[in-house]
Parts: structure tokens; sequence; C-alpha cells
């Protein structure tokens, strides 16, 4: 598993909303300045995000974004499988590669390795919200 750039970013984005007043909206150039992302890219992570109902948004010119719910509701999981589609440690566990119709499925040796590691990253991520990072408790 390799989280990419607009993984990290996200949790960035969310993590400097949730630093804010949480009544406020912050615009995507604040941010973009702060995080030090392209207003392009971050266009279209925060689309993502608020597409997927973590964030509200508003227009005009006190417009921007704020987090939907309070950062200890948001597990880090949430975010990473919104922008990464999947955390499977290996492609196989994916939907790419040896899936379901892999004729060495039934006597793959390290298929259970795959399925534990799946679950032990999906339970840590679950288990850390946005508000652990902010405290840094992870």
């Amino acid at each position: 598993m390799m989280v990419s750039t607009k993984g990290r970013y996200a949790l960035r984005v969310m993590l400097d909303l949730a630093m804010q007043k949480q009544e406020e909206y912050v615009s995507l150039n604040d941010i973009a300045q702060r995080q030090k992302i392209s207003m392009k890219y971050l266009e279209s992570i925060v689309g993502m995000l608020n597409k997927a109902g973590l964030l509200q948004s508003r227009r005009g010119k006190d417009g921007g974004y704020r987090m939907a719910r309070r950062p200890e509701e948001y597990p880090v999981s949430e975010i990473l499988k919104l922008t990464e589609g999947t955390l499977a440690p290996v492609s196989c566990m994916d939907g790419e590669g040896c899936g379901p119709e892999c004729e060495l499925l039934a006597n793959c040796l390290t298929r259970p390795m795959w399925n534990r590691l799946d679950e032990i990253i999906d339970e840590y991520l679950s288990s850390v919200s946005i508000q652990d990072l902010l405290d840094g408790r992870c």
C-alpha cells in the first residue's frame, strides 16, 4: 500500500480546517498558501471531500469550506479510502491482478497473511481520528 499525494494532501486539508474556527468558512486560497498545495490540485481534492459530504461549502465573499463534523468524528480511514479507493496491501486484493477469479486463489498460501494485514491496516486507520492527529495521539 502506497498512499498517494492526493491522500496525504486530503489529510492535510482536513487538519488545516480542523485547526480553524469550526463555524467559519475557510477560503481555498488560504488553505493553499498554508499547506503549499497548488490551487488546481487543491480544488480537485476539496471537490472530492465536499461531494462525499465530509465538508460543507458556501459561495460568496465570506465563502469557502469547513468541516461537516467535529474532528473526532473523522477516522483517517474514511478520508484515505475516499481518496485512494483502496488501502489493500497488495493488488490481488483490490480487484486488480489475481482476484476472485484467480485460479491460484484456492491454494494461495500468502492470501491469509495479506487478508490479516489488510484488517490490521483498516483497524488502525479506523481508530485514528483527525483530532488524534491534531493531539499527537497516534
